[in-house]
């Protein structure tokens, strides 16, 4: 609870909050008294078996079941159904809660590389080195005891998309990662998932290359095609940089190409097809704007957080944006972002709650921070829902989830319990 009430103070400190955050804030101070967390170790239930009841169970593969059960065993999910038809076994430690989903996904987030601190050694998510640097891994740089992990985690998050920040050309490169773990390599999913790539003004340096949209554009082409040529090369290339650009080229991993204004998602669209590469445009607040050309174009859009700032490349933005890219059938995931100032993070459950009242509505607001998450992000055979072998992620809550007096009441990450509140 301490970093949750430091999120609170920081957040009603920010001259520049929104009325939701204050209410939100102010709510979350207020609950401190009534709820208790019991953080458990780990390693400690290597074969936990759990029966979880909700009274509401969404499973994210058909419609809610009504007084649900959820059993695991060994860190898989053994089954799912409603409770008239699955016995629980009197070996089973059993938990409730009124509502129980899939452990939630942020799509796009920078945290384990940002820490809470906000300070030099603790800022990882760019490098001022270089406008271009793909080689930069996300692994080399992530912090798995980060207390941000640990405060999403309590709001019911077990799976970042993190790593380098958007803010230069290639930033260089993202992971994925379960929300516990004592170090990197037991929290790693996906080492090496996407490379952040930025088009717009903010990826324009002072002083240096690039100062403008066209030299931007210039640039990454100009890679892509040393990338191309290097692949039709007997011997390839094994400097770091030809190696990794060699897969985007063969289309074994995409660019993120964070771009919100119209100009800049029409640029990351036509280089796409150009390269015949793959790439997941995030942020795209221009998105509404140009939702004939997205779905033509098949790539999914992982969209900024919904209460982000307008303004600059964002001068557009609406909080309709995702409910109207997924009307139109395009693949839609949710996002905590990049933010500057502390606490340093967005709650993506938060940003949830907000597409859902402008449009996106409950189960689809669920599937952006689940199982579309997933999909996106090429887990889905693990994460995103709740289905018979899938990895035992999931969150409880004594309410609504996108209700903003609701609470996550309990956490399991591959089997174990991770977080728990005690009335």
């Amino acid at each position: 609870m301490r970093v949750k009430f430091l999120e609170a103070k920081s957040h009603i400190s920010n001259k520049n909050m929104s009325q939701f955050d204050l209410q939100r804030s102010i709510s979350t101070l207020a609950a401190f008294p009534l709820f208790v967390f019991a953080l458990f170790l780990f390693g400690s239930t290597a074969n936990a078996q759990i029966a979880v009841k909700g009274e509401t169970v969404h499973t994210m593969t058909g419609d809610p079941i009504t007084n649900g059960v959820v059993l695991i065993k060994d860190g898989k999910i053994e089954a799912v159904g409603p409770a008239s038809s699955i016995t629980i076994p009197s070996n089973y430690r059993v938990l409730s809660a009124k509502v129980v989903t899939p452990g939630l996904i942020d799509a796009h987030t920078v945290i384990g590389l940002n820490g809470y601190l906000n300070q030099p050694h603790d800022q990882m998510g760019l490098d001022g080195g270089a406008s271009f640097q793909p080689e930069l891994r996300a692994t080399d740089s992530y912090n798995a005891q980060e207390k941000l992990i640990e405060t999403v985690r309590e709001y019911g998050v077990t799976t970042i998309h993190t790593g380098h920040q958007p803010g230069a050309l290639a930033s260089g490169q993202t992971m994925i990662a379960k929300t516990v773990g004592k170090n990197v390599d037991e929290a790693t999913i996906v080492p090496t998932a996407m490379i952040a790539v930025t088009l717009g003004t903010s990826a324009n340096a002072t002083g240096r290359s690039p100062g403008t949209r066209a030299k931007q554009a210039a640039m990454l082409r100009a890679e892509l095609i040393k990338a191309q040529e290097n692949e039709a090369k007997a011997e390839k290339p094994k400097d770091l940089r030809s190696q990794i650009m060699g897969r985007v080229i063969r289309r074994e991993i995409p660019l993120l190409i964070n771009a919100e204004a119209a100009q800049d998602i029409m640029t990351a669209l036509r280089i796409a097809k150009e390269f015949n590469i793959k790439i997941v445009l995030d942020g795209a607040a221009d998105g509404h704007l140009l939702i004939n050309e997205i779905k033509a174009s098949g790539f999914p859009v992982i969209v900024h957080p919904t209460m982000a700032r307008p303004g600059g490349d964002r001068a557009n933005l609406s909080l309709e944006n995702a409910s109207k890219l997924r009307a139109a059938g395009i693949p839609v995931a949710l996002q905590s972002g990049y933010e500057g100032y502390v606490p340093k993070t967005r709650i993506v459950l938060f940003e949830a709650g907000m597409a859902a009242a402008n449009g996106l509505g409950f189960r689809n607001a669920l599937a952006s921070i689940t199982i579309d998450a997933a999909k996106i992000l090429g887990i889905d055979n693990r994460v995103g829902s709740l289905a018979v072998g899938k990895d035992a992620d999931l969150a409880m809550y004594d309410g609504d989830p996108f209700e903003w007096t609701s609470h996550c009441t309990g956490v399991i990450v591959n089997g174990k319990v991770v977080s728990e509140v005690l009335k």
